[in-house]
């Protein structure tokens, strides 16, 4: 009868829980608008890297190829030269927007992190709440555990109590039949020496 009352709190509480979750996911995660921009921008960010690196790829063949013309014509050095300058502007290109692209996949991701943690910090106040009143909850619970103990406890003393009462009044009762009765079987051993004292010699 005494858990009755909590477990229904409890169950009220877990019921307003569920029906929370919901609103708390919405809380915890960004719009949908906010987490289309971030997929769109870092869709771009991977599309800028991989053009970057296709570029440093085709300037590398372009420079293989070239490097091969050179041995055709008649200032080869020169040729190398001029197809080696070409290649390293052609691959630094390529590299400053591969680098834009991890630019812009960074702050993305900063930013992703940063929505987070201010989200997670709006719920804080919320979250020691919900850690306060769940403690509150389990202290209840246990005083109310130690107090239904101490009562069985109590219990269990006091019928120990009156057993041992019980127990003692049983003793002395056979204590006094057995006075009674020895005095009686003594009382009738005299008798019976005083009507035949011839018995006795």
């Amino acid at each position: 009868m005494e858990n009755r009352p909590l477990s229904l709190v409890a169950c009220l509480i877990l019921a307003a829980g569920c029906f929370a979750l919901p609103a708390l996911a919405a809380d915890l995660a960004p719009s949908p608008e906010q987490r289309a921009d971030w997929d769109r921008r870092l869709e771009e960010a991977k599309a800028q890297q991989q053009q970057g690196a296709a570029r440093q790829k085709q300037a590398k063949e372009a420079y293989n190829a070239r490097k091969k013309e050179c041995f055709k014509k008649f200032r080869v050095t020169g040729c190398q030269h001029e197809a080696k300058q070409d290649y390293v502007q052609a691959t630094n290109e390529g590299r400053r927007i591969a680098n834009e692209g991890k630019a812009r996949e960074r702050e993305v991701k900063r930013e992703e992190l940063a929505d987070k943690d201010a989200r997670r910090l709006a719920r804080e106040p919320q979250r020691q709440a919900e850690l306060q009143s769940r403690e509150a909850e389990v202290r209840a619970e246990r005083a109310q555990d130690d107090s239904a103990r101490a009562a069985k406890l109590a219990e269990k003393e006091e019928k120990a109590r009156i057993g041992a009462e019980r127990r003692a009044a049983a003793e002395e009762r056979l204590r006094k039949k057995q006075e009674k009765h020895a005095r009686k079987v003594a009382e009738k051993m005299e008798k019976a020496r005083l009507d035949n004292p011839e018995a006795g010699r």
